[in-house]
């Protein structure tokens, strides 16, 4: 039996015959974000095509009402033969299903839970720069932190002092309106009160009407020991006032530590380089060496080389998990003199005359390698 040509439902979703569910959701999202009345306001050739849409769609992703409409065409939904019930549907989540999420964002709709006049406060982002000491010891910093509060002057009612906000006579309080389109209901943010479910006549002057005033609010922050960069920190209730009776959002502090002038962090290790004199990679001794909170001495053997590490154990970075604490690693490098007198000069070449090449084994291998790799 041929289908009606008063409506053509694959036509309408622009799909073929044999398209497949989801190719069938997908060309409904399109349509349905692209017609719908909130986004085509006074279009109400836009608003057609959305409800063409919607009933096109609640009958090809219904596996039994398409086998009536594919058999039977426009005039079985209607009671011909095979007709099945249509137009079941009583709220867009049914339609939209897992994308309704996306629906409400575009269109202000309520999609579930609603929106009301308490909202909970924003959250806020505080950047906060420390020292590598800091860092490692822990410390206290007060923020001074700018952000919206209750209106002192009318207690975040948004109403001049002496008079209250009434009940919306919209939405009677509810925040939102409920109307009906086509095969299901809508509710959206009540346009006469935003939402609020309250109107003020009279505003705050201070706040103009929105409850909330800009302040700046002195917090105290605590750092743990071994932060890092990037490290982020919350104080709950520590955001902008929440709207009527919901909770402020929290306050997010990110770290950032300044690079050190003698230290290179390496996890919880410090990198500390320190020259010292080829008379003391000769002979050795004792050279000066930093820790974060003081300097200490070291002792390095008779014939250290150049790029030595050693470790001052436990004087390194705490572990932000409570694993101890990393080193400090010294690395040496011995420093080469650049203005020599002549008699330094005169010294050194009898010094290499009689050290000859055993006191230099490292150059001796080096050299015997290189010998064997061109012979």
């Amino acid at each position: 039996m041929p289908i009606s040509d008063k409506k053509d439902f694959y036509q309408i979703l622009d799909v073929p015959r044999n398209a497949t569910p989801e190719e069938i959701k997908k060309a409904y999202r399109k349509a349905a974000l692209k017609y719908h009345p909130d986004r085509n306001p006074g279009d109400k050739g836009a608003e057609e095509r959305f409800k063409e849409a919607s009933e096109a769609y609640a009958v090809l992703s219904d596996p039994k009402k398409r086998q009536v409409y594919d058999q039977f065409g426009y005039d079985g939904l209607r009671g011909g033969p095979g007709a099945g019930d249509f137009g079941g549907f009583t709220d867009i989540s049914e339609i939209f299903g897992s994308f309704s999420d996306i629906l409400g964002d575009l269109f202000g709709m309520d999609m579930g839970g609603g929106r009301r006049g308490s909202r909970r406060g924003d959250d806020l982002r505080y950047d906060l720069t420390i020292t590598l000491k800091e860092a490692a010891l822990g410390c206290e910093k007060t923020l001074e932190v700018p952000r919206y509060e209750p209106c002192e002057s009318c207690s975040g009612t948004g109403a001049a002092p002496g008079s209250r906000p009434k009940l919306c006579p919209r939405c009677h309080g509810a925040g939102q309106v409920r109307f009906s389109q086509g095969f299901f209901s809508v509710s959206r943010t009540c346009d006469r009160c935003g939402g609020a479910g309250r109107t003020i006549d009279t505003p705050c002057g201070a706040c103009q009407g929105r409850g909330l005033a800009l302040k700046k609010r002195k917090l105290t922050v605590r750092i743990p020991e071994g932060v890092d960069n990037g490290v982020r920190l919350r104080m709950s209730g520590e955001g902008e006032a929440g709207l009527g009776d919901a909770p402020p959002g929290d306050l997010y502090i990110y770290l950032s530590v300044q690079s050190h002038p003698l230290f290179e962090r390496q996890g919880d290790d410090l990198v500390c380089s320190v020259p010292i004199t080829f008379v003391d990679a000769c002979l050795g001794g004792e050279i000066e060496v930093p820790t974060l909170t003081e300097k200490v001495r070291m002792k390095i053997p008779a014939g250290t080389q150049s790029g030595k590490v050693f470790k001052l154990r436990g004087q390194g970075m705490p572990n932000p998990r409570g694993y101890g604490r990393g080193d400090i690693l010294v690395r040496v490098h011995v420093e080469v003199p650049t203005q020599l007198t002549a008699r330094q000069k005169e010294l050194l070449r009898e010094f290499a005359e009689i050290s000859g090449e055993r006191a230099y084994p490292e150059k001796k291998s080096f050299l015997d390698r290189l010998a064997e790799m061109f012979s």
